[in-house]
């Protein structure tokens, strides 16, 4: 029941607004690679309860927050990865759409709103980004970002896109005959499910009209219209609101099985399996095809609809299922299958959705029960199911007894055996745990004016639990549940601090109500400047690029400025010195113009005693302008390097040309660094420096002379042209390269063809190396077209003397003239080799 606002008086006010000890909390855990305290200090809210698995789980989703977090460019700012790599099938830095509807929920949270703002942006606005390749509901998404951090012109600004991009999903997948939308499960983020393996193809022959994507969609329209109400925009508000009633009484009428009394898929065409089975069009599962007439074929994904709020009263008996273990309920569950279902598998390989345990549906689950708990009246299942659910999903996240996730888990083990790949799946980004902690646990319910509604589920056992400094419409919020008021010591119940200052309270624990100051964006504290970070380059620009004194195999001087950042050997996203024969090794960043930093930000590694890479004794920080170097001098008293933390230095607001950073190294070991950053103003679009100047070989169309040809292209778009464009990507995405994949032969070559006879005597090869069926050459040359006949050139100095993937390998030798000339490589075993880019130089 609702209790009343409380005279502000009857609750002694909080000292200074925090009630937790920030520091002892974060101490208190032991699994922290990054171990940036004060980053979390900053930004996150805390939080505890009596549960312990709960909370060891809540801050490991933070820390895999900062695992994620990736500065895509100064004009975009920040993404979210998906995976520790950047597949092939991302987008522009490594972000992928299944995913951002949890993710952007998540990062809601930080105290900077510039984190969510930018990825929601990101979307419409950065070229390569894909947010209609997998489902996704970002207009829901932007509008939930907007009631944690209201900002008129920036989410009524992103309406035009917002709208074409609903248009274009209705354009390629709207079903006329049933006014819903199609989706196949592989696009639904579910490759191999019970309905895709009744086709002939079993990860994407399945375009079933899914209560998912529609209930996406339905939220989709429904955020529309709030966000056009928001700009006046009456006509486009209503236009959405009439697909959203039209999308949510087609899901209501046609996806709903009353005899099964859940939510299914509905076939959009006949589809034919293997054996010669057909399901036919606008069935249900198990309406037709092999099974026809079996009870079964509940999945979890019919649960997403509450997710959402959709359904109108009278459907929630399908939840009497999801606690049941005849159904979805699992020691590390639930299942994405219902137990029973003559299709339910368990298996070892990745992307098997017919019974393995799934985060990304858990969120959406937990996130549908506690909708269900807080919005409708019904007993099929109680505020206990939640608890008992959330600490399921908590003790999952686990591995070799450490905090972990990745794509999927067995129901029965809690194993991740199989869907964990190494250097890609491992503290997997695809799914949500601190939002269900702020919206369910507690109970914060955003909403679009200055109401603030506290509807908590947490344990009626529970003796305590806080959740301190939560950014919410321009105010910092602290909800606090203490039995009888001996542990946080600021009175007894359940209780509301708005900026320090009491606002309500309760002496049990049910929903509180509170009012809040009228929100005014004039009165928030004006915005720090907008710095950028001038070291990333993750578009293969000519410049910023990086150089070091030693670069140790397994390692590259790209991976600082990729715009993130991993403290842990796998993934593998560093630079080290390891195997260098000095006692100091330096790294430094070219700009290629001139550019002013305010500071310089050094990711510092320690993989511990032993391992050969620990932090540096000390780092010397040196400005460039034109050739000369100059040594910083700064009247910062900076820490001593240490590791899983940044090293942060303070330089003189002057233009300069380049930053390096010389490490001197702690004993025997050697140092290292997964991210170099440098930050200062610049005005915005952001202007590029020019292309390296004398590269004979540089082509960025790709016609005429110098002409680009190869002994064998991959047949993935790994064309020559593409060495030659002037962009430098290491990254397995955007792909810019050749290579000889698939060539099948112990050497191949690549060449440039010049329109007449050319001076030379430098050659530059980014080799690029993704660990697998492409990997730096076993060995390399350069030959030069002489006469009639292709001679190795003499006297050629290469640096480093061994090809190196993923950086720089330049070859000087004494000036030759020629028509044509090649590199030749040598593959390295069965692997084959590739480039980013080829320059040439006269000298």
């Amino acid at each position: 029941m609702w209790r009343s606002l409380l005279v502000l008086a009857l609750v002694p006010a909080c000292l200074n607004g925090q009630i937790l000890d920030k520091q002892a909390l974060l101490a208190k855990q032991s699994f922290w690679a990054n171990k940036d305290f004060e980053w979390y200090k900053k930004n996150i809210p805390f939080f505890e309860c009596p549960d312990e698995e709960i909370n060891t789980t809540y801050y490991y989703r933070w820390e895999l927050v900062t695992k994620h977090l990736t500065y895509g460019s100064p004009d975009t700012g920040y993404v979210f990865t998906e995976f520790a790599n950047r597949p092939f099938w991302s987008g522009a830095y490594g972000a992928i759409s299944c995913p951002s509807g949890h993710q952007i929920n998540e990062v809601r949270w930080l105290k900077d709103p510039r984190y969510v703002r930018d990825f929601t942006r990101y979307w419409f606005k950065t070229p390569g980004a894909e947010p209609r390749k997998y489902s996704s509901w970002l207009a829901e998404s932007t509008w939930a970002a907007h009631l944690v951090h209201p900002d008129k012109a920036f989410t009524t600004g992103l309406l035009p896109d917002l709208v074409k991009s609903y248009e274009e999903w209705s354009k390629r997948q709207w079903v006329a005959e049933k006014s819903l939308f199609w989706q196949s499960g592989h696009d639904d983020g579910m490759e191999y499910n019970i309905n895709s393996r009744q086709s002939k193809d079993i990860v994407r022959g399945e375009r079933g009209l899914r209560p998912s994507f529609n209930t996406y969609m339905w939220a989709d329209a429904q955020s529309i219209a709030r966000i056009a109400d928001l700009a006046g925009d009456t006509k486009t508000a209503a236009d959405y609101r009439t697909k959203a009633d039209s999308l949510k009484k087609q899901v209501q009428t046609l996806l709903w099985d009353p005899k099964r009394e859940f939510f299914f898929p509905m076939a959009s065409r006949d589809e034919t399996d293997a054996e010669g089975n057909v399901v036919k069009a606008f069935t249900l599962t198990y309406q037709s095809g092999k099974h026809a007439g079996d009870i079964h074929g509940r999945e979890e994904h019919g649960y997403v609809p509450w997710a959402f709020n959709l359904p109108d009263p009278g459907f929630e008996a399908a939840w009497k299922f999801l606690m049941d273990g005849d159904y979805f309920k699992a020691p590390f569950g639930p299942t994405t299958v219902e137990r029973y279902d003559p299709m339910f598998a368990l298996k070892n390989t990745c992307c098997w959705w017919s019974g393995q345990s799934w985060p990304f549906a858990t969120t959406q689950t937990l996130k549908g029960l506690a909708n269900l708990l807080q919005n409708y009246d019904q007993k099929a299942v109680s505020r206990d199911d939640y608890n008992t659910l959330l600490h399921t999903y908590a003790i999952s996240h686990r591995k070799n007894g450490k905090p972990y996730i990745a794509e999927g888990l067995n129901p029965d083990t809690g194993s991740w055996e199989g869907h964990d790949a190494q250097d890609h799946s491992e503290n997997y980004f695809h799914s949500g745990f601190t939002d269900l902690i702020i919206t369910g646990l507690v109970g914060i319910k955003p909403m679009d004016d200055e109401n603030l509604v506290i509807d908590p589920l947490a344990s009626s056992k529970w003796d305590y639990f806080a959740l301190d400094e939560v950014p919410y419409r321009g105010h910092l919020l602290s909800i606090l549940w203490d039995r009888d008021g001996s542990r946080y010591h600021k009175g007894k119940g359940l209780q509301i601090f708005v900026d320090g200052q009491a606002a309500a309270q309760s002496d049990e624990l049910h929903k509180l109500t509170a009012r809040l100051p009228e929100f005014d964006a004039s009165k928030t504290p004006m915005p720090r400047p907008l710095l950028v970070n001038h070291a990333v380059n993750n578009d293969g620009n000519a410049f910023p690029r990086f150089s070091a004194s030693f670069t140790a195999e397994g390692s590259a001087t790209s991976k600082l400025g990729d715009g993130g950042y991993s403290y842990e050997v796998h993934p593998a996203d560093r630079w080290t010195s390891a195997g260098s024969k000095s006692e100091s090794d330096w790294v430094a960043v070219d700009f290629g113009m001139p550019r002013t930093a305010s500071h310089v930000k050094l990711y510092v590694l320690d993989d511990g005693a032993g391992s050969g890479i620990t932090a540096p004794a000390s780092i010397d920080i040196e400005t460039r302008t034109g050739t000369e170097w100059h040594p910083v001098i700064t009247k910062d008293s900076p820490l001593p390097p240490r590791g899983g933390t940044p090293y942060v230095l303070s330089l003189p607001e002057n233009p300069i040309e380049g930053i390096r950073a010389t490490l001197h190294h702690s004993g025997m070991s050697r140092s290292g660094l997964t991210e170099f950053e440098a930050w200062g103003p610049s005005p915005l679009p952001y202007p590029l420096a020019p292309p390296s100047p004398g590269n004979l070989a540089f082509n960025p169309r790709g016609e005429g002379f110098p002409k680009a040809s190869a002994s064998f292209s991959d047949r993935f778009g790994g064309a020559p042209t593409k060495a030659f464009d002037g962009k430098v990507v290491f990254d397995p995405n955007p792909m810019n390269r050749w290579t000889s994949y698939e060539s099948g032969k112990p050497t191949d070559w690549l060449e440039l063809e010049f329109e007449k006879e050319t001076k030379m005597g430098r050659v530059t090869l980014d080799i690029y190396d993704d660990k697998g069926g492409v990997q730096a050459p076993a060995a390399y040359t350069i030959e030069t077209w002489q006469g009639d006949k292709w001679t190795e050139v003499a006297g050629q100095k290469k640096e480093p003397e061994k090809p190196l993937g993923g950086a720089t390998n330049t070859v000087t030798f004494p000036q030759v003239s020629t028509k044509k000339v090649r590199v030749v490589f040598t593959n390295r075993g069965q692997a084959k080799s590739g480039v980013t880019e080829m320059g040439v130089f006269a000298e």
